[in-house]
């Protein structure tokens, strides 16, 4: 790949962000052609800028490192996983669908899998394949990358109506009719996203939604969750409930797997439900309930407790509890609960009973708020789409200025959908550089 140390003076784009809608706006931009394979298309002179040194470098921590880079769904379903403006990425997504993304990808050398709900990863569970991939093919386009160099600032023109290049760090000054944003959000900042491109944004007269993480973790009031620190609950129902008003208002719902942790609770469903419902979670506490037995009703919960006592009744309820829940989960309920775990089975009221069987069909923790952009998965806001033109992702005061991937006020649930969104405007920008200069 042509990395270069000297700047050019002047190119054709310039693209700021080597991240996953960086390199895709990179390669479209360069190739001339919309669909990026085109070897006669007149292609652009393109610059990509990269702060850091190397490429890609939020890739890698995606999927816990293996990369789930789009979802196999229908088209339309990924709409219904977007959790802020899905409406403005019509344009986009269509241009460059999630179908799109899984045959070019396969095109290029990536060999793709599909797993449980249609998430999609390298067959070799590797993130750097994707990072790879896409490298070679901005290489193949004559993409020229920078590495470890910062952008800091966008020229525009006195009238202050189209930009003209961007400035870095170190005061070089490179001049360019085009400049795509893919700079990132706040999220995950040892990888580089620190809201350099909402400042630039902002310097120009650009409107930034207010930021917050997205796809965070919970912290929860209780301080017993520190026992139950590393304990997965698979198979679970989860209901959030909102008694602020004094009438309990039912938030969402949802089944899963729930993960205790140091400060609270984790989890698909918790993932989803800062993004969704983050912004009351931190206005004030909510509770949530788990069934740790959805399978089985009270009458049936309490049945089976009943048959663990008859067949072992001179064992303690704790032991007998044991058989029904992991190991570490038994004392915190069962003081949650109120019940004496020493207890012989035999011995256990039917009112203690009773009561460890409701717990275990509602056990409830109170949420008190979402994590910081140090553990969230993405960032919520960022540059209105109200003034950006949802067909080129071109902004509609800087003429020339383009914007792609997390710095958009976009964002959606976890399952490939946040990077779709990153090819899908990535390759809107970068097409829309790609024609005459």
């Amino acid at each position: 790949m042509p990395r270069i140390s000297d700047l050019p003076s002047e190119t054709d784009v310039i693209v700021v962000g080597a991240g996953a809608a960086g390199l895709i706006a990179s390669v479209y931009a360069a190739s001339g052609m919309s669909d990026g394979n085109d070897a006669k298309a007149v292609r652009k002179r393109v610059l990509l800028i990269e702060k850091n040194d190397k490429t890609g470098k939020k890739i890698y921590i995606t999927g816990k490192g293996r990369c789930n880079f789009t979802n196999a769904c229908d088209t339309e379903d990924v709409f219904r996983h977007v959790v802020t403006n899905a409406k403005f990425l019509y344009s986009s997504v269509y241009g460059f669908t999630n179908h799109d993304v899984i045959r070019r990808f396969s095109e290029w050398g990536l060999k793709v899998k599909e797993e449980r709900g249609g998430r999609m990863f390298p067959i070799s569970d590797h993130a750097s394949d994707v990072t790879r991939m896409l490298e070679r093919k901005c290489d193949e386009q004559g993409v020229l990358i920078a590495l470890g160099r910062k952008v800091i600032e966008l020229i525009i023109s006195d009238n202050r109506e189209r930009v003209t290049g961007v400035r870095l760090e170190d005061g070089t000054e490179v001049l360019s009719p085009k400049v795509i944003l893919a700079t990132g959000g706040l999220s995950y900042p040892s990888t580089g996203s620190t809201g350099d491109g909402y400042r630039m944004c902002e310097a120009v007269g650009h409107e930034i939604i207010p930021t917050r993480p997205g796809l965070t973790g919970i912290n929860t009031l209780e301080s017993w969750v520190q026992e139950l620190q590393g304990l997965t609950l698979i198979n679970t129902s989860q209901v959030i409930y909102d008694d602020i008003s004094g009438k309990r208002k039912r938030l969402m719902d949802g089944f899963g797997e729930v993960l205790f942790t140091h400060f609270g609770v984790s989890g698909p469903f918790v993932l989803t439900a800062s993004s969704v419902i983050g912004d009351v979670i931190n206005d004030h506490p909510v509770s949530m309930e788990i069934d740790i037995k959805p399978a089985l009703d009270l009458n049936q919960l309490d049945e089976r407790l009943l048959r663990e006592i008859a067949s072992d009744g001179k064992k303690s309820i704790g032991n007998l509890m044991n058989r029904l829940l992991p190991p570490s989960l038994t004392p915190v309920l069962m003081e949650v609960a109120g019940v004496d775990q020493s207890v012989r089975g035999v011995d256990l009221t039917r009112e203690d009973r009773l009561k460890l069987v409701k717990t275990m069909k509602s056990f409830r923790v109170t949420l008190t708020g979402t994590r910081g952009f140090e553990e969230a998965v993405i960032t919520r806001g960022g540059v209105s789409v109200k003034e950006v033109n949802p067909h080129t992702m071109e902004s509609k005061k800087i003429s020339g200025l383009y914007f792609a991937g997390e710095i958009l006020d976009v964002d959606a649930l976890t399952g490939g959908y946040n990077l779709q969104i990153a090819w899908s405007t990535g390759h809107q920008a970068g097409t829309a550089c790609s024609g005459p200069v």
